[in-house]
């Protein structure tokens, strides 16, 4: 199984907490689009003798492109790659961009799923977030969209230190009320050189509560299995049929193909990331010249990513596989680091698989870190 990503790095405005690769000056759109499509048939060769079983286009920003230019792009990858009849094709998308007649327009295209980033549906949330659209662009998108896809996931944002629990509890009640199927919810961090950062310290924005965050956590965790929500990556919730096979095919440890500006690619054993440089980029591609640099993993590379990614899951840690891949010796110092977690109640040894807990699922990536090879 293999997957596409393509990065579209275009947004209308820059929300306060985010810092991926993307530009709120859409100039050079036209050149990015036919660079992605010639990056694509570049890279063709690499996927040759393997399946494409998902393509999500992600940002940024997707739906800040029109229809007829996603489907240039996805016209080049069916042409050029081996696309499985029944693949899952995702695209990115704000509420502010979805209105009816686009939300018809992508449904006559390949993409069957819908990942819309409402992250609450509070206006003063929305505000404090400097996102484009308001609660009710939210509401109504998700009505639109349901009448038109029936694979829809919705990102929601937790941890803010104004969003009391009821809040939290409105905002989960919302997207049921839509029978969404598929949640996605971050806890608010603050990363570095963003916006969000810059305000916590000149002291205009409170600082993250970490214990505030754990409660929205645990009320997360209540509201989606009264739902009957399977939660099987620490942010991913979600009715089993239902479940991101592209996501979940990065955890565990699936081959990946990225294409655009900042995109990273796996082969299982080598990563590899292009430029991120909007300009540059594009230069480079209409160079024929991929503008990408890469890295063999070290086997602490390789057996870190898998703990950091497997304890994530619902599924774990497979100890056979780390005796199998990685030799007994670290099978052993796996077993023997995991002890004091054990017995803490942070993890479980669970059909020969590590698992953390219920208890642990907030702290899985500490977790994880107490168990790398260093």
């Amino acid at each position: 199984m293999s997957g596409i990503y393509i990065h579209i790095p275009f947004c209308k405005k820059a929300c306060h907490y985010c810092n991926f690769h993307f530009s709120t000056i859409k100039n050079s759109k036209s050149s990015f689009i036919k660079a992605v499509c010639q990056e694509l048939k570049l890279r063709s060769s690499e996927y040759l003798s393997k399946e494409i079983q998902t393509i999500y286009f992600g940002g940024g920003t997707p739906t800040v492109l029109e229809v007829a230019e996603i489907k240039i792009i996805l016209d080049i990858v069916y042409d050029f790659y081996n696309v499985s009849t029944n693949s899952e094709v995702t695209i990115e998308a704000n509420p502010d961009d979805l209105d009816l007649d686009t939300i018809i327009a992508l449904s006559k295209t390949k993409i069957n799923r819908l990942s819309i980033g409402i992250q609450s549906f509070h206006d003063l949330d929305l505000i404090a977030m400097n996102r484009v659209h308001n609660a009710e662009d939210a509401k109504q998108c998700l009505k639109s969209a349901s009448s038109y896809f029936d694979n829809i996931t919705i990102d929601l944002m937790y941890g803010m230190p104004a969003m009391t629990l009821d809040l939290w509890r409105q905002n989960l009640q919302t997207a049921f009320n839509f029978g969404v199927k598929h949640l996605s919810c971050y806890a608010m961090t603050v990363e570095p050189l963003t916006a969000l950062e810059h305000f916590i310290q000149k002291g205009s924005h409170p600082p993250m509560d970490d214990e505030l965050a754990a409660q929205h956590f645990k009320v997360l965790l209540e509201e989606t299995s009264k739902q009957g929500l399977t939660h099987y990556e620490t942010c991913s919730f979600g009715v089993p049929d239902y479940f991101s096979r592209h996501n979940t095919s990065y955890w565990l440890g699936k081959s990946y193909l990225g294409i655009g500006p900042s995109a990273h690619s796996f082969d299982g054993k080598k990563r590899s990331w292009n430029i991120a440089n909007n300009s540059k980029y594009i230069k480079s591609i209409e160079a024929s010249v991929l503008p990408s640099e890469s890295e063999i993993l070290t086997i602490e590379n390789r057996f870190n990513e898998y703990i950091m990614t497997g304890l994530r899951t619902m599924w774990g840690v497979s100890i056979q596989k780390i005796e199998i891949e990685y030799g007994i010796k670290i099978k052993d110092q796996l077993i023997e680091n995991a002890t004091k977690l054990l017995v803490s109640d942070f993890l479980i040894i669970e059909d020969q698989h590590l698992k953390v807990t219920t208890m642990g699922k907030f702290l899985s990536d500490g977790i994880a870190s107490e168990l790398f090879l260093v």
